[in-house]
């Protein structure tokens, strides 16, 4: 699917959702909630035979963890390595692909970028046999669930939320879209020693993104000298990719908000942090991913 091809289509399944109704948007596969306009049960079976590369680059986060910021960003980091720059707009998410665009992805020579916002349990498992080399994302859960929530009431293709009371009701259930926070990083955790895998937070970008972008780069055997990193994190601050998207195919404001480390100060309620601090210490504390986490420093 060309870049021209991608537009069109995300503009016609925004016209389509305005003609669905909201208790159509979702639906259950394995236990999880995904978007039917988006990633109908289709997609999803398809990807249980699809056929990794070793040379295969692959990003994957839960739902508002950084993700399209970090497409950019590595997007940036190949065209430096490579001196080929991708004309293709599209999200790399597989479970969006279908059926006859993984066909032709078998035709894309490599390097492929891929991404999901998949449980490890529904990634293909051909991925983990051929030893991708997989970035991993997290973002602290109190700031995910704020920004899924705006996310959720600025995107057509999925239910709107009637109150932030609700949707934080819904997240610490694990009631939304791509499933649980808890059960996605629980799952993620359990894959930590794999050499193949390697974790970074938005918090850490955020703090220091030429570093990201020069471990970013390492991990997928990229050598990028002093400038080419440099000139990569000034063209990937969160104004700049905003821009960059809302120019490219109209939907910065729904991928891009404010992009803020503890706007969930603006949201939670002591009782919600409460309840949140809890969940954390019961999943997570103690864990590698946890730990990098820093929720004390971001989220209390």
């Amino acid at each position: 699917m060309s870049s021209q091809d991608f537009a069109s289509h995300a503009q016609s399944r925004l016209q389509l959702a305005k003609d669905t109704k909201d208790e159509d948007k979702l639906y259950r596969y394995k236990g999880i909630l995904y978007p039917s306009l988006m990633c109908p049960e289709a997609h999803l079976k398809a990807l249980e035979n699809m056929e990794a590369r070793e040379e295969d680059l692959m990003l994957v986060a839960y739902p508002k963890c950084g993700f399209n910021w970090m497409v950019g960003v590595i997007r940036k980091i190949i065209t430096e390595a490579t001196g080929v720059k991708s004309e293709n707009k599209m999200p790399p998410l597989i479970e969006f692909m279908g059926p006859q665009v993984l066909k032709a992805l078998n035709e894309i020579p490599s390097p492929r970028f891929l991404g999901a916002h998949l449980h490890p349990d529904n990634i293909p498992a051909s991925f983990f046999e051929k030893k991708v080399k997989i970035l991993l994302i997290f973002r602290n859960p109190k700031d995910t669930a704020v920004s899924f929530y705006h996310f959720c009431n600025n995107n057509p293709v999925l239910p709107s939320v009637k109150s932030w009371d609700s949707f934080f009701s819904d997240f610490m259930s694990g009631d939304v879209p791509w499933g649980s926070y808890f059960e996605h990083a629980l799952a993620w955790e359990k894959r930590m020693d794999d050499p193949n895998i390697m974790l970074i937070t938005y918090e850490e970008l955020k703090q220091d993104l030429c570093e990201g972008v020069r471990q970013i780069s390492t991990f997928f055997g990229f050598n990028l000298n002093n400038s080419q990193v440099q000139l990569i994190a000034e063209e990937s601050t969160f104004k700049a990719m905003k821009t960059s998207t809302t120019n490219s195919h109209g939907l910065g404001d729904i991928l891009f908000r404010k992009g803020e480390v503890g706007d969930w100060k603006n949201h939670f309620t002591p009782e919600q942090s409460r309840e949140m601090d809890e969940a954390f210490n019961k999943h997570l504390a103690g864990t590698r991913l946890g730990a990098k986490l820093n929720y004390q420093m971001h989220c209390q």
